[in-house]
C-alpha cells in the first residue's frame, strides 16, 4: 500500500512540475509579446512626427502620407498575432514608401528632423526584430512543450492553447529568397 501512495505521490508532483512549466513558458511568451507591444507603440508615436515632417516638404504627395498613417492605425487596432503580424508588415511597407520620398526632394532629406525620426524609426525597427525572434523562440518552446509527451494529454484540458508566431510578410520572406539584381 505504501508503494501504491509513493507511485502517486510521484505522479502527481510530476504533474505539478509539468503544469508549472506550462504556466512559466506561457508567461514568458506574455512577456515577449509586451516587449513587442511596447517597441511598436513608440513606433506609432514617431509616425505622426514622421508624417508631419514630410508634409511640410512633400505636399502633393498625400497618398503615400495617408497610406502610413491608415497602415499606422490598422496596426494599433490589430487583434490577433496574425492580424498584428499582417498589419505591422503594412506599415513597414508603407514606411518604406514614405523613406523613399526623401530621395525626391533633397531638402526633407537634408532635414535634420527628418534625418532624427528617421533613425529613431530605424533604431525601433531594429529593436521590434529583437523582440520578434525573442516572442518566436519563447512561442516555439511553450509550442513544444504542449506538445510532448505527456504533457500534450493534459494541456488543453487546463486551458494551454497553441500560440502563432509573429511571421514576415510573404513578400518580405520572397525578396529574402531571390537573388539580388545588381544593375549598372
Amino acid at each position: 500500500m505504501l508503494i501504491f501512495f509513493g507511485v502517486l505521490l510521484v505522479i502527481g508532483l510530476y504533474l505539478v512540475a509539468m503544469y508549472n512549466r506550462l504556466v512559466a513558458l506561457r508567461q514568458t511568451g506574455n512577456q515577449a509579446w509586451s516587449d513587442i507591444d511596447v517597441q511598436l507603440k513608440q513606433r506609432y508615436d514617431l509616425i505622426p512626427n514622421l508624417v508631419e515632417t514630410v508634409k511640410g516638404y512633400a505636399k502633393h504627395e498625400k497618398d503615400t502620407l495617408e497610406a502610413v498613417i491608415n497602415a499606422r492605425n490598422a496596426a494599433m487596432n490589430a487583434g490577433t498575432v496574425a492580424d498584428q503580424a499582417a498589419a505591422e508588415n503594412m506599415l513597414t511597407g508603407a514606411l518604406k514608401s514614405l523613406f523613399a520620398l526623401s530621395e525626391a526632394y533633397p531638402d526633407l532629406k537634408a532635414n535634420t528632423n527628418f534625418l532624427q525620426l528617421q533613425a529613431e524609426i530605424s533604431d525601433i525597427e531594429n529593436k521590434i526584430a529583437a523582440a520578434r525572434r525573442f516572442y518566436n523562440n519563447a512561442v516555439a518552446e511553450y509550442n513544444t512543450a504542449q506538445e510532448q509527451f505527456p504533457a500534450v494529454l493534459m494541456a488543453k484540458q487546463f486551458g494551454f492553447e497553441k500560440r502563432d508566431f509573429f511571421e514576415v510578410a510573404a513578400s518580405e520572406r520572397s525578396a529574402v529568397n531571390a537573388p539580388p539584381s545588381v544593375k549598372f
